[in-house]
């Protein structure tokens, strides 16, 4: 089964799915581990673990493409989310990212409709193109979709810039067009989640930001809404940055800080997959 079908069947079933944010081979090994049944690999979170910059369009398509094949590669038979931005250029670009992400092995890929570069959708500044523009870079994704095994997101920032109207009536020009999932980002009140996800006959995902534009719900409560997929797209990072700061200070000469909370370095070894390699090791050791 491709990691495609796999996603399709999740989003068949009738409970939401939560979502880490997953941004390198270990974040992604790490959620799958845990239990996980998809993951969404968040450019925020890529941009500042891989570039230690924010997530304002400086971060490339082939580093996004090579960070993805390593989320998807250590998530194994988990599906992976990819973060495709605004396709990185016009409708053509937009069916290049469609393929090489799939490639990747990606399940799906989500096009949003900010002006390039593209900012964080839950920070200031953003910008979308015109609406039919936004409809064009779909409806070319969902027509790549015909070469590659992958789904299709389709995203919209509307709602800071025209209002809600303007995003919920783009979020039905993306369903029109055959997207897969529809992402209407950062609604601001608990309202105009609900208008938007009773609106939309595909599967809807609510992106969970604390100190974000968007309320944030429990799972159960998104799934009362009408959400399907529930995204926590910074929480591993988060966690890691606190987590790193605390061992840092510790280490620092003379300091009094406790270092946090940490596991053996036999079971990091375990954690990154020593034992399985040792394992395999031994069917190919020539014999003395």
């Amino acid at each position: 089964m491709t990691p495609a079908q796999r996603l399709r069947e999740l989003l068949a079933q009738p409970t939401i799915e939560v979502m880490p944010g997953c941004y390198d081979g270990l974040s992604a090994r790490l959620a799958a581990a845990a239990g996980f049944k998809v993951m969404f690999m968040s450019g925020f979170a890529v941009s500042a673990s891989r570039l230690g910059l924010p997530d304002t369009g400086l971060i490339s398509f082939t580093e996004m493409v090579d960070t993805l094949r390593n989320c998807c590669a250590a998530a194994g038979q988990i599906p992976v989310i990819g973060d495709g931005d605004t396709g990185y250029g016009n409708a053509l670009n937009v069916q290049r990212t469609v393929v090489e992400y799939a490639r990747a092995g990606a399940a799906c890929v989500m096009i949003e409709d900010q002006v390039s570069p593209k900012k964080c959708g839950h920070t200031k500044g953003k910008q979308v193109i015109p609406r039919e523009e936004a409809r064009m870079k779909i409806r070319a994704a969902v027509d790549a979709r015909g070469d590659a095994d992958i789904l299709i997101m389709a995203r919209t920032d509307a709602r800071a810039v025209h209002g809600f109207d303007e995003a919920l009536a783009r979020c039905k020009d993306f369903e029109a067009e055959g997207a897969d999932i529809i992402f209407f980002e950062a609604p601001e009140t608990e309202d105009e989640m609900r208008r938007y996800c009773a609106a939309m006959k595909k599967p809807c995902m609510a992106n969970m930001v604390p100190g974000g534009k968007t309320p944030v719900l429990s799972p159960a409560k998104l799934q009362e809404v009408g959400y399907k997929l529930a995204l926590y797209p910074v929480m591993l990072l988060s966690s890691s940055i606190t987590a790193i700061q605390a061992t840092l200070e510790a280490l620092k000469p003379n300091s009094n800080a406790a270092p946090p909370p940490a596991i053996s370095f036999t079971e990091l070894q375990s954690v990154v997959g020593f034992p399985d390699y040792w394992s395999r090791e031994t069917k190919y050791k020539a014999l003395e």
